[in-house]
């Protein structure tokens, strides 16, 4: 089950594990406060847009919401260990890994089934940041020159009447992308701005769209990570489930 250059992490989460590298891309907060703010039922079939770990899925059904998630990841070999970890966890009949790019998601998941898409998406553009030698780590972190345009199109036409999309993405950009889920037919509902403290500005933002849906945004309060002492704040341990 592990290779080498591999570990198994606990996720702390109803007894969830997962695979990761030793060295190489690993899942950060992103993932974490994302699949808390996206609204999954537990009856909702859900995709997972460029999966990378397949993090998402896993805190998923390790929260019970997501009756079956489709997965994309465009690295075969990334995608092969979160196939993994969907095993470790005994999870291959509810979560399904498709090793293949966003843009031919229609292959695998019939369009106009889906309640929810959730969208952790690379952040830097070309020219905009310094690429990693690394091949894994400059695909995870860096949008192709098409950005998120075909990602948008593709969740457009994978949902169903009224479904939704969350995901993350650079405060600085939010208006961007909000543009760009407008010019999808995805309509901007709700969003979150996440501060690092409090007296520092927002550096990513939550935003949930839904398909073809009248404008109506919605912000909801503000997500401070840290307190001055560097602490975590009481809101960010409720979302890592931290009691004590």
């Amino acid at each position: 089950m592990m290779r080498e250059d591999e570990r198994i992490d606990d996720l702390q989460l109803a007894g969830m594990r997962i695979l990761q590298k030793n060295s190489g891309f690993r899942f950060g907060m992103d993932a974490v406060l994302l699949s808390d703010f996206a609204r999954v039922e537990e009856n909702d079939r859900v995709a997972d847009f460029g999966t990378g770990t397949g993090i998402l899925p896993l805190l998923l059904a390790g929260r019970g919401r997501g009756r079956h998630i489709d997965a994309f990841e465009i690295q075969y070999d990334m995608a092969d260990m979160a196939r993994r970890s969907v095993a470790l966890n005994g999870l291959e009949e509810r979560i399904c890994i498709h090793a293949m790019p966003v843009e031919e998601a229609d292959s695998a998941v019939a369009p106009g089934t889906l309640d929810a898409i959730l969208c952790n998406p690379p952040y830097g553009l070309p020219g905009t940041t310094l690429l990693n030698p690394q091949e894994a780590l400059s695909i995870a972190r860096h949008q192709t020159k098409e950005g998120l345009k075909a990602w948008f199109a593709m969740a457009y036409r994978l949902l169903r009447g009224k479904g939704r999309f969350a995901m993350i993405y650079p405060a600085p950009r939010m208006l961007e992308a909000m543009q760009a889920l407008e010019k999808a037919r995805l309509a901007p509902k709700r969003f979150r701005l996440i501060y690092p403290h409090a007296d520092k500005p927002a550096n990513l933002v939550l935003i949930e769209a839904m398909k073809d849906a009248k404008p109506m945004l919605h912000p909801e309060p503000p997500l401070i990570v840290y307190e001055a002492d560097g602490s975590m704040t009481a809101e960010l341990r409720r979302i890592y489930h931290i009691t004590d």
